[in-house]
C-alpha cells in the first residue's frame, strides 16, 4: 500500500502492516505527533515529536513495529505526553539511564577483573590462564562479578574467603585471593581505589590453619609409604600412585603439584621450577628432583608425556585432576582424618628437623621465608645444600617402607 492511498487516521492495522517502503525514509502521522516511521529496507517504528524545555523539536522512540502494535504505541503516546507536560524529558531520562547502567557495567568487579586479566594473560602459559579465570568464573564472578567493586568492604571479601575455605579448597582459595588482590591493585594504580580491601587478609585466613593438616606421626610413617608404594592396579590409577609418590617425595603443595605443566621440568638436570604465579608464596621456587623421584616422572611420562600437564583431567586433558584425587586416593588407602595431601609438608618438615638437617635448607624446600627477606628471595637458594638434602629424604622413606615390608613378612 502506497502512503498516498491512506485514506483515514489514526492508522488502521491493515495500513500499518501494508505500508511500502519508499526509496527515502518517511513517517506518517498517527495523530497527536505520534508517527509511523518506514525505512527503505521495510523496517517500521513508532516516533512521538514532542517539544523540549528549550523549545527544540525532539524525537522520542516508542518500539519496533509490529512488536509494538498500533494501540499499544498510543497507549505509550498518552504515558509520555503526560509527563512531559510535567516537565520531564524522555530522552534526557532515558540517556541518563543507559548512562547510569554503563558505569554500573565499567565499575563492576567483574569488569576491572577482565582488565586486569587482560593486562596478564600473555606472560602466562594458556592453562594457568585457563586455571586463573576457571576460579573466577566458578568462585567470584557468581557472587562479587555483578557489585560495585569500589563498595565491595573488605569484610565483605573476608567472609567470602571463609566460606571457601570451609569447603575445605585452601590451596583454591589462596590463589582465588591472590588474583582478587592483584584486581585491586591494578585499581588503586590506575586511580580507581584509594585502597586495596584484599591486602592484609592471608593473615586472618591463614593463621590457624597454615600447615596444620592431617598428618601421621613418625612411628606411623613407615606403613604409610609402603602402602602408597604397594597401592594395587586394580583399585588405584597408575597416575595417581605416581602423584602420591612424588607428593610425598617433594612435600611441594598438593595444587602446585597437580597443575604442574611438563614444561616446568628439567628432567635432564633433575630440576623443577613452579614459578611466581603458581606459588602461594609469590615466588618462584627450583626443586631439586632425587633418583626416586626421577624414576616416578619417568614412568609417569609414559602416560602423560603426550599431554600438557603431568596430571591431566579424565574428561578434559586441558584441565588438571581433581583437587581431591589424592586426598581421596589417601582415604581409600584408610587414612581418612588421619592424612592429607599437603600433610606431607609437616611430615618432611618433622622429620628433616629431627634428623638434624639446617632449618633454614628445610624452611627453603617448603618455600617459608621470613618477612624483610622477601625482595631479596633466591628461587634457588640453598640448591646444593637441598639436592643432597631431598635425595637423603627419598631414600630414608623407600628405606622406611622396605623395613616395613620385612616386618609384614617375618
Amino acid at each position: 500500500m502506497r502512503r498516498q492511498d491512506i485514506k483515514r487516521r489514526p492508522l488502521s492495522d491493515t495500513v500499518l502492516s501494508n505500508l511500502e517502503p519508499e526509496p527515502k525514509l518517511y513517517r506518517e502521522q498517527d495523530g497527536n505527533n505520534l508517527y509511523f516511521k518506514v525505512k527503505p529496507d521495510g523496517k517500521k517504528a513508532w516516533e512521538l515529536r514532542y517539544k523540549r524545555a528549550d523549545g527544540k523539536w525532539s524525537w522520542l522512540g516508542l518500539g519496533i513495529y509490529p512488536s509494538v502494535s498500533g494501540s499499544r504505541a498510543r497507549e505509550l503516546a498518552e504515558k509520555y505526553r503526560k509527563q512531559i507536560s510535567d516537565g520531564h524529558d524522555p530522552v534526557a531520562k532515558k540517556n541518563q539511564l543507559k548512562a547510569d547502567l554503563k558505569n554500573v557495567a565499567e565499575s563492576s568487579f567483574k569488569m576491572l577483573a577482565l582488565d586486569w586479566f587482560e593486562g596478564r594473560k600473555d606472560r602466562w602459559g594458556e592453562s594457568y590462564q585457563k586455571r586463573v579465570m576457571g576460579a573466577f568464573e566458578l568462585h567470584v564472578f557468581p557472587v562479587m562479578g555483578k557489585r560495585d567493586f569500589r563498595e565491595i568492604t573488605p569484610l565483605e571479601w573476608f567472609r567470602f574467603f571463609q566460606k571457601m575455605q570451609k569447603k575445605g579448597i585452601l590451596d583454591q582459595t589462596e590463589n582465588v585471593r591472590r588474583s582478587c588482590r592483584g584486581v585491586y591493585n591494578l585499581a588503586k594504580v590506575t586511580g580507581r581505589v584509594t585502597s586495596n580491601p584484599v591486602d592484609g587478609l592471608e593473615e586472618e585466613l591463614y593463621k590457624h590453619t597454615s600447615e596444620n593438616y592431617p598428618h601421621v606421626p613418625p612411628a606411623d610413617l613407615p606403613e604409610l609409604v609402603y602402602k602408597i608404594k604397594e597401592m594395587s592396579e586394580e583399585r588405584f590409577s597408575p597416575e595417581i600412585r605416581y602423584g602420591l609418590s612424588i607428593l610425598m617425595q617433594l612435600a611441594v603443595r598438593p595444587t602446585e603439584l597437580r597443575e604442574a605443566p611438563w614444561s616446568e621440568f628439567d628432567l635432564k638436570k633433575a630440576l623443577w621450577e613452579i614459578p611466581a604465579e603458581r606459588n602461594k608464596s609469590g615466588r618462584a621456587l627450583l626443586v631439586p628432583l632425587s633418583k626416586e623421584v626421577m624414576a616416578d616422572l619417568l614412568e609417569l611420562r609414559k602416560i602423560s608425556g603426550g599431554y600438557q600437564l603431568l596430571f591431566p583431567g579424565r574428561h578434559d586433558q586441558s584441565k588438571p585432576l581433581s583437587n581431591m584425587a589424592f586426598n581421596m586416593a589417601l582415604r581409600r588407602l584408610g587414612y581418612e582424618g588421619r592424612q592429607v595431601g599437603h600433610g606431607f609438608r609437616h611430615v618432611m618438615s618433622t622429620c628433616l628437623n629431627e634428623n638434624d638437617f639446617n632449618k633454614q635448607h628445610v624452611e627453603a624446600q617448603l618455600n617459608h621465608f621470613e618477612k624483610g627477606v622477601a625482595g631479596n628471595y633466591n628461587k634457588a637458594i640453598y640448591i646444593k645444600q637441598r639436592t643432597k638434602m631431598m635425595q637423603w629424604y627419598s631414600q630414608h622413606l623407600h628405606q622406611l617402607a622396605d623395613g616395613y615390608r620385612l616386618t609384614c613378612n617375618q
